[in-house]
């Protein structure tokens, strides 16, 4: 098996806001970014550990824009940083007019995963004897 590289942990995804996402004032509800954020991570974190992850921490989530309904989300996730059991990942949420190339960074923010077991015990992201070991 090759060891894992962060450059092949990018994920992006793509999503056409309607209004039922949005909020009382017409723009992406916060809880609704935070879960296309989370799940863009997810994969990134995945894809990098081939490992069950789950989500232990999000870190400073700003909302620099607010993304509004009939605009397109890209969602931009990379691993940033891998410890023994645990993977911090960086996602960029930008948002883009449907009708023009007009785009702008909407959301920042890291999301922090912990490699599990079958009993949901943390375990190393690469085998103590190394990436190669089976």
């Amino acid at each position: 098996m090759d060891s894992p590289g962060i450059a092949d942990s990018e994920v992006r995804l793509v999503e056409l806001i309607f209004p039922h996402q949005t909020n009382h004032i017409g723009t992406l509800f916060g809880g609704n970014a935070l879960a296309m954020m989370d799940k863009a991570a997810f994969l990134s974190a995945t894809r990098y550990a081939r490992r069950s992850m789950v989500t232990v921490a999000s870190d400073r989530v700003e909302f620099k824009v607010p993304v509004r309904a009939g605009q397109i989300v890209e969602l931009v996730a990379r691993v940033a940083r891998v410890g023994r059991t645990s993977v911090t990942v960086g996602v960029e949420m930008y948002a883009e007019e449907l009708l023009s190339r007009d785009r702008v960074l909407a959301t920042h923010g890291s999301f922090v995963f912990v490699a599990i077991n079958e009993k949901g015990k943390p375990v190393p992201i690469v085998d103590e004897d190394g990436p190669d070991s089976a």
